[in-house]
């Protein structure tokens, strides 16, 4: 997806990316693709409760999309109407906050 929106991702300086995308090789080529630093942000693997550094982030943005009924499963046919969506919804929020 990186590579295919190279242009619009163009301004991203930092992308934060969930626990499932660790790996030298995919930092690597974010950073060859879009020139952005890649931040994993990985849960804690204890069974106690803490709190962890920008996952608030990341869960925060889940929580906001699952409030929008198209947005819970991915059942668009191409990857450029899923992200109108989020746009959408992201446009929604903005709007209802203003």
């Amino acid at each position: 997806m990186v590579k295919r929106f190279r242009e619009e991702l163009s301004s991203v300086i930092k992308l934060l990316c969930d626990g499932g995308y660790t790996g030298e090789n995919f930092s690597k080529a974010v950073q060859d693709i879009i020139d952005a630093v890649v931040e994993v942000v990985k849960r804690n693997e204890l069974h106690t409760f803490s709190v962890i550094p920008r996952r608030w982030v990341v869960e925060r943005t889940f929580a906001w999309f699952e409030k929008f009924r198209r947005l819970w499963k991915n059942c668009e046919r191409n990857l450029s109407t899923s992200r109108q969506m989020v746009v959408l919804a992201f446009v929604s929020l903005l709007l209802k906050r203003y």
